[in-house]
């Protein structure tokens, strides 16, 4: 399996390249980060000078429980950030065929592929499903089993109605949740992994002890007790992502995405996506196919400035 090509949201040092610019200039919608993330609460002293312990580690993981309606039967596991346990899941089965639906996130390709994985679905023995997908938001709730099944919901607190952790509970099976995007904290370094008892117990292992920091357990445990900041931020990015595409309508279509990110289609894209970062502002804009450009939703003092470069 040849390594895919890497391209990631978030490059403000190679935009800034092209584009010149102080870095305090740009307006970054690159990414798929919740623009008005959770807010950060003071720590103890003491969660900072020591190692985590296991009861940090279980009031995090009980919350997760909790918020997530993880099976009681799947094991749960902190890891620092889906893209940790992205990278180390291929190795937790032999190397065979995985699928993998393009276009998606492409880490998981890339972490596959290093561990001498094959790119195909016939006959696969690994499939990975992002739910909802990055960049188009497509949803599978007909998602297919394979011996080793991971199903990446890192967009998946958008639609929790819609999640498919319930399949948490099946064997081969590994559901994973994020921290950076609908909560916010891309910066934090904390994600779950819930799933097949012995598949978590083989990738604590490759992650080894105290994976996870003390403030970061900390601040997610306390996170995921705010249900009532959680539904107010559905809410609010559900009217943002519609009021991103009326400022868009007429320039490009809408080819899907989630309440974090919207994909638009149109043979201008590459030109806007010129213009806007013209304006020092950054969307994102796709190798594999050059009439798509994905935007993520500003700061509340960003949109008029998006507007305006429009």
């Amino acid at each position: 399996m040849t390594q895919p090509k890497r391209d990631h949201g978030g490059g403000i040092d190679a935009a800034r390249a092209i584009w010149g610019g102080a870095r305090a200039d740009w307006l970054d919608l690159s990414t798929g980060i919740n623009p008005d993330p959770w807010p950060l609460p003071d720590l103890p002293a003491q969660v900072w000078t020591t190692l985590p312990d296991r009861d940090a580690e279980a009031a995090f993981l009980d919350a997760a429980r909790r918020f997530w309606a993880i099976p009681p039967d799947a094991a749960v596991l902190a890891v620092p950030g889906t893209s940790a346990a992205i990278a180390r899941i291929p190795a937790l089965a032999a190397p065979g065929t995985v699928h993998i639906p393009a276009p998606t996130y492409n880490e998981h390709a890339a972490a596959f592929a290093a561990q001498g994985w094959t790119l195909g679905e016939k006959g696969a023995t690994a499939c990975v499903i992002v739910h909802p997908n990055n960049p188009d938001g497509r949803l599978w709730p007909d998602a297919p089993d394979a011996p080793l099944t991971v199903i990446d919901e890192s967009f998946a607190d958008l639609c929790p109605d819609l999640s498919l952790v319930a399949r948490a509970a099946r064997p081969g099976t590994l559901v994973l949740k994020s921290f950076g995007k609908f909560w916010g904290l891309a910066g934090l370094r904390l994600g779950l992994v819930a799933g097949d008892l012995a598949l978590v117990g083989r990738l604590a292992a490759l992650l080894g002890p105290w994976a996870v920091s003390g403030p970061a357990l900390a601040i997610g445990a306390r996170a995921l007790a705010d249900t009532a900041w959680a539904d107010a931020a559905r809410h609010r990015l559900a009217q943002d992502a519609a009021r991103m595409d009326r400022l868009f309508a007429g320039t490009v279509d809408l080819g899907g995405g989630t309440n974090l990110f919207r994909l638009y289609s149109g043979a201008n894209a590459p030109a806007l996506h010129d213009r806007l970062a013209r304006a020092r502002i950054l969307t994102r804009v796709f190798p594999w196919d050059p009439h798509l450009i994905r935007v993520g939703l500003p700061p509340e003092h960003g949109w008029s400035r998006v507007q305006a470069a429009l």
